[in-house]
């Protein structure tokens, strides 16, 4: 297996509100989180670097996650308590009310691959060269698609379409999507923000990861080359993780 991870602040944006981590455990079993702060006074940073400590260093003293029930209850369990833990650093740093961040999590082990979501970072699985969406991400416009009241493309270019209905720090209480993969013969896992998903079409993306000729770091660097080049509107982070090399084939 091969894993690389990269944030950028992009060409707007002043700082980089984003955070992003792979980490694996002595039982070979990997977490991978990606997280888009908001909040602006640099306070977006704050949760999303809140957020992805936390996960983090819970992963790091665990040996194994276990079974796959006993990873939706830790997910679930640790993401309930950072939530609780956001909300309390706002309610102490008044110029910190309103600061949040999306999360989306990839937990995998020999047995299993599950996916967390909060928000709009997304997440997908790649098959024979393809990405595979799986989160569904948690914003007006695509409830509005979801409704049969906007195609998708409407909501592509939707003034709203940045506009979350969830967020960790945004209630008292927030509930994790699982998303469980059951066809576990995907190549890759690739988290990212919406800076990557803005700016580049799912097919652009899999042009590059599908280039035989780049390592997994030139890859990940290459996605966020592309996006600047766009615009660069937004901060730009991408956890990729290959499990097998044939994910270059198209």
């Amino acid at each position: 297996m091969k894993s690389f991870y990269l944030t950028d602040t992009g060409r707007v944006r002043t700082h980089n509100e984003d955070s992003v981590t792979i980490l694996k455990n002595a039982n070979n079993e990997y977490l991978m989180i990606v997280c888009d702060g908001m909040g602006g006074h640099r306070k977006g940073e704050v949760a999303s670097s809140m957020a992805i400590t936390a996960l983090g260093s819970r992963f790091n003293k665990i040996s194994s996650i276990g079974s796959k029930l006993d990873a939706v209850n830790w997910l679930n369990d640790n993401v309930n308590e950072i939530n609780k833990n956001i909300l309390e650093y706002a309610n102490n740093n008044p110029d910190s009310m309103g600061m949040g961040t999306t999360i989306v999590v990839a937990l995998l082990t020999h047995d299993y691959l599950i996916f967390g979501n909060i928000g709009d970072s997304s997440g997908f699985v790649m098959k024979k060269g393809q990405l595979h969406k799986v989160t569904k991400d948690h914003t007006l416009v695509n409830l509005l698609v979801q409704a049969g009241n906007l195609t998708e493309e409407e909501a592509k270019f939707h003034p709203k379409r940045n506009v979350l209905m969830k967020a960790l720090g945004a209630a008292n209480t927030v509930e994790l999507d699982i998303f469980d993969v059951v066809d576990m013969t995907f190549d890759a896992i690739l988290l990212c923000s919406d800076g990557l998903t803005n700016m580049l079409t799912k097919e652009q993306i899999e042009k590059v990861l599908n280039d035989p000729e780049l390592e997994i770091e030139e890859k990940v660097s290459k996605l966020i080359r592309k996006c600047n080049a766009r615009g660069g509107t937004d901060n730009i982070s991408i956890a990729y993780l290959v499990i097998n090399e044939r994910s270059h084939e198209s």
